[in-house]
């Protein structure tokens, strides 16, 4: 007995030392893979493994914070109307400004390296990808659009968004990478100005300037999103 108990003892030491070199061996993370936190779930319609975690909380009452620059993982919105965020290139994921129910708010994110093909059509993510959910009470809906001002046009142009509703029971993420890292640029002109061709472009692309996200929300109280590396 004595003897199955110390195999016992020893194996688990053994193991605990295989982990740790395990984990010990993973080289250095860049910025962007620091950036994700090391929690992961299964069961819920999102990948599991490593991510990064941010909330858009509905609020009513504007201008939340006195100090927007908090840097937290959530981001205050209109409960009822419109709200902007707008989206700064950087080489990790961080809240900027946390209040955008006093006009604006600023999330960080790396450039998304999305896939295209030779003609521009969107193929799948790249560095990336991107899930939300609605929870809280149960009601409510939103859509969360990318746009940008062209600048070939001059005008300020919105992608098709990422519908969200917070229905009856257990809520499933839903992959929204193409709706929040794309916006729509245009690439040719008739002789007014108006465009008349456009093609789907990654958040970032030079194209386009002052990119963000809209956020039209109907009483949703808290959306998730979260970012995963897809290597």
């Amino acid at each position: 007995m004595k003897k199955r108990k110390g195999t016992k003892q020893l194996g688990a030491i053994l193991l605990g030392a295989g982990l740790l070199l395990f984990f010990g061996a993973v080289s250095p993370a860049t910025n962007l893979q620091q950036a994700f936190a090391s929690t992961s779930q299964t069961g819920n319609g999102a990948p599991s493994g490593a991510h990064y975690n941010l909330n858009l909380i509905g609020k009513k009452k504007t201008d939340q914070l006195p100090n927007d620059s908090d840097n937290g993982h959530r981001i205050f919105v209109n409960l009822q109307g419109n709200s902007k965020i707008y989206l700064k290139n950087g080489t990790d994921f961080a809240v900027i400004d946390a209040d955008a129910t006093d006009g604006s708010g600023i999330f960080q994110l790396p450039p998304p390296q999305n896939q295209y093909d030779e003609f521009g059509n969107y193929l799948g993510p790249g560095a990336y990808t991107v899930w939300a959910r609605a929870v809280g009470k149960q009601g409510g809906n939103g859509t969360i659009s990318t746009c940008a001002t062209d600048l070939l046009t001059g005008e300020y142009m919105c992608a098709t968004g990422a519908i969200l509703q917070r229905t009856h029971g257990k809520q499933i993420f839903q992959d929204v990478t193409k709706q929040l890292t794309t916006a729509l640029a245009c690439t040719s002109v008739d002789l007014t100005g108006a465009c008349l061709t456009w093609k789907t472009v990654d958040i970032f692309d030079p194209s386009m300037e002052g990119y963000l996200w809209s956020y039209d929300n109907n009483g949703l109280k808290v959306v998730q999103l979260r970012f995963y590396p897809t290597a």
